[in-house]
């Protein structure tokens, strides 16, 4: 009997080409786009599921200010007091160190930008699976080192890498004992290179509880409670902290993040793990159903409108004996089937449309056609789209009266064309709402970009301080630079605007023992002349004063309103890190604000100290000549470094890489709302179709009486472009809401021009102008004796 059901099912899509066509392309388009979104949320929900299951794995997190979420970062001693404090609670733990260093074999040096370092249980703590090696041993060796399977290769080729032995920062001797597979894209930790933290046992920073420089993992036993510990973390902290926190005014707290939700956490982007934002996410699931909605509403339009051309049949039928379920049936499985084949479709149109995909995201995807869920989805799919959407034309076409259908008497009513215009203005809502919503991220990212940010970053050249030969040189290398005229100036500093700033405590003159927090900048005295800074109060620093560097400090303009003052009255006070200075410092200058941090948030107070602590250098140009002041610029850095690759990067590009998220985001938006309104208008070019077709006689009719082509193309066009107005009327203050909350995010943000929900307008009344006058010019065009004769 089901055999039966979809052989008529499947010789009736056949009969109705051009409404079959219509409607498998925009079912095919619309699953295609959720099977993409579909496999994006899984990818994102799916982050570390692999290490935890059967564990309780927990992010040590420190927090030292309230107003701000905690940092992961904690150094090295925790890890030993934990287990000495909590033996009974904790099963395992484990410290991972990121960083980047130079790894060279037969004279081929790699700089290599993920490498952690860690204790050697790592591998028996996490789920990494070793190709070559033992997860309990692996590192055992202080100088053992483990590479990934794609790292192997790129060092040995098809050599077996076990036993070969890497130079590593030119100081080092590393033998390889085991190959890990490639890092899984759904790993919050990402790595090339694992080596052992013992390597640094030595090192006394490493027993120093204020050098926070790693993460801390702790795997509890099944039976402890997380919540029960982190309320035995206070007296933890006193134990072992106590005086630091007296001496700092500081009080630091710890507390356990699961490890599942270390990458959906918005407070920690710069741990330098991966990480995700659950409001995409939603994002994209809702974008996923206003799509499917759409193509689901052309099914059930285009169907309802061919209830008179199936009114014989369905009238023959019930002659014949066919009772109201059997039609019902009937009519769902055609629904069904032509859902199939558009998943079929889909999957054909996915596989060829992945690599843009992953492109526009950033990383592969990729189709698993060997997991249970992508078949459940489809069947989903099938289910929701084939039933619900094909329930509403069946039950209209089987309750036909058999005497009015075969007299060729029914009429579609006020109702069914109410009901049709009815799912128009929901289409177009949700195009009109897309579009909208598209426009404005496209205006917020081009303020974001072009946004006067307060400094210069024109022709800056940005170098990590990322070895020992550098950093051991850097003042050679800038006075080398110094010399050259067409270079402007160097700096040597913390972080870059738009990297990482730190946040320390401070005393103030003027606000007794209360303790002050802010952002610190620590460089050199050609850091505001660098940057293009403007002081507007007070002097720079300057090497004219030799007391500056131990007892002058620079803060911006957000830092003294902060603190009370106007810019003239900072001048003279003194602040003191409390724990970076022996000695409090004198505010010699203020400089004017500018965007240190994102965008998305406001500017932060900031002290500026010559104090040491150099990440990075800041190399300004000045001739034009790009290619050849950078030739000068590596010329240096080999001559202090010539074992590492000069690698680079312009200050300008900074910001572009904080809102790469954004940008990303955009562009997908984009090319989802610009697949739905081709949904959408797929179904209006039926709704025309079908419009043309049942007013062929009254278009002869018209024509024979004098009516011009241009009157009748207006006359169909008006009937069909009245629910598209209505849904830009809709869609617009709904769109105002939801992008008024998403400018949110942002601390600076454009207005939301009134010309841009006209533009949407406009554009989507102008596409469905399009799709329908194609239709109504050609009715209007034919011979009205041949519109005459059909009737």
């Amino acid at each position: 009997m089901l055999k039966n059901y979809f052989k008529i099912a499947w010789r009736n899509l056949v009969k109705s080409k051009v409404f079959s066509f219509i409607n498998i392309a925009g079912l095919t388009t619309g699953i295609t786009v959720c099977m993409m979104i579909f496999l994006f949320v899984i990818h994102e929900f799916s982050f570390d599921n692999f290490h935890t299951q059967g564990k309780n794995i927990y992010r040590l997190m420190r927090t030292f200010d309230p107003n701000n979420p905690p940092v992961p970062y904690v150094s090295g001693p925790y890890a030993a007091a934990l287990g000495n404090d909590f033996h009974k609670e904790i099963k395992q733990i484990v410290r991972v160190m990121p960083d980047n260093d130079l790894f060279t074999y037969n004279n081929r040096p790699f700089n290599e930008k993920k490498v952690l370092i860690v204790d050697s249980n790592f591998f028996s703590f996490f789920t990494f699976p070793l190709l070559r090696g033992n997860p309990a041993t692996v590192l055992a060796d202080p100088n053992s080192v483990v590479l990934t399977e794609t790292t192997a290769k790129k060092y040995f080729g098809n050599e077996d890498p076990i036993g070969k032995i890497l130079d590593m920062n030119t100081n080092r001797k590393l033998r390889v004992t085991g190959i890990a597979k490639d890092v899984p894209g759904n790993s919050h930790l990402d790595f090339d290179v694992v080596l052992s933290l013992s390597i640094y046992k030595d090192q006394p920073w490493m027993y120093e509880w204020l050098n926070n420089n790693n993460f801390t993992y702790v795997m509890l036993d099944p039976q402890a409670n997380a919540a029960a510990i982190q309320k035995r973390f206070p007296a933890f902290m006193n134990k072992y902290l106590k005086a630091t926190m007296e001496k700092t005014g500081v009080a630091f707290s710890l507390t356990l993040r699961p490890l599942r939700d270390i990458y959906f956490d918005a407070g920690a982007d710069f741990d330098l793990v991966r990480h995700g934002d659950k409001k995409v996410v939603y994002v994209f699931l809702s974008i996923a159903a206003l799509i499917l909605i759409i193509a689901c509403i052309n099914f059930m339009n285009l169907s309802t409108i061919r209830a008179a051309e199936r009114s014989k049949e369905v009238g023959l039928r019930k002659v014949m004996g066919a009772l109201r379920n059997t039609l019902t049936w009937q009519f769902l499985g055609e629904s069904v089937l032509m859902t199939v084949i558009s998943c079929i479709l889909a999957i054909c149109l996915l596989f060829i449309l992945m690599p843009v995909y992953d492109d526009l995201l950033g990383y592969t995807l990729g189709i698993p056609y060997n997991q249970w869920y992508l078949y459940a989805f489809l069947g989903g799919v099938v289910l929701v789209v084939g039933l619900l959407a094909g329930s509403y034309p069946a039950l209209i076409l089987s309750r036909f009266s058999p005497i009015e259908a075969l007299k060729g008497k029914l009429k579609h009513g006020k109702g069914g064309s109410l009901f049709r215009h009815a799912l128009v203005v929901v289409q177009f809502s949700i195009s009109v709402f897309l579009i909208t919503g598209t426009l404005i991220i496209n205006k917020q990212m081009h303020f974001v970009k072009n946004r006067q940010l307060g400094y210069n970053q024109d022709q800056a050249l940005v170098i990590r301080i990322d070895n020992g030969d550098f950093y051991t040189h850097m003042k050679t290398f800038k006075q080398e630079l110094e010399t050259n005229s067409n270079i402007a100036s160097v700096s040597m500093m913390s972080g870059e605007p738009g990297g990482f700033f730190d946040h320390h405590s401070f005393q103030v003159e003027d606000h007794g023992d209360n303790i002050w927090q802010g952002h610190t900048e620590f460089a050199d005295v050609d850091f505001v002349k660098t940057l293009g800074l403007k002081i507007i109060a007070g002097r720079d620093l300057s090497r004219n004063y030799p007391t500056d560097s131990l007892l002058a400090v620079l803060i911006n303009a957000k830092a003294a309103q902060d603190l009370g003052w106007t810019p003239q009255q900072a001048l003279g006070k003194w602040i003191k890190n409390t724990v970076r200075d022996s000695l409090p410092r004198r505010v010699v200058g203020v400089v004017g604000n500018f965007n240190f941090s994102s965008l998305k948030d406001t500017i932060g107070p900031l002290i500026i100290s010559p104090g040491m602590d150099r990440r990075v250098a800041i190399v300004r140009l000045r001739s034009g000549d790009i290619q050849n002041d950078v030739a000068i610029v590596k010329k240096a850095y080999a001559a202090v470094a010539p074992a590492y690759p000069f690698e680079y990067s312009f200050l300008d590009q900074k910001f572009g890489e904080l809102y790469k998220k954004d940008i990303r985001q955009e562009n997908i938006l984009s090319i989802f709302s610009g697949l739905a309104i081709i949904i959408a208008c797929l179904g209006l070019f039926g709704l025309a179709s079908f419009t043309a077709a049942k007013r062929t006689k009254e278009i002869g009719v018209r024509k024979v009486l004098g009516s011009s082509v241009r009157n009748i193309v207006l006359l169909l066009s008006k009937e069909l472009l009245s629910p598209v107005m209505l849904a830009t009327l809709i869609a617009i203050p709904v769109a105002y809401m939801v992008m008024s909350n998403w400018l949110q995010g942002f601390a600076y943000r454009t207005p939301m021009y009134w010309w841009i929900f006209v533009l949407a307008a406009v554009i989507t009344v102008a596409i469905a102008l399009v799709t329908v006058s194609i239709k109504a010019l050609k009715a209007a065009l034919a011979n009205p004796t041949q519109s005459l004769r059909s009737e």
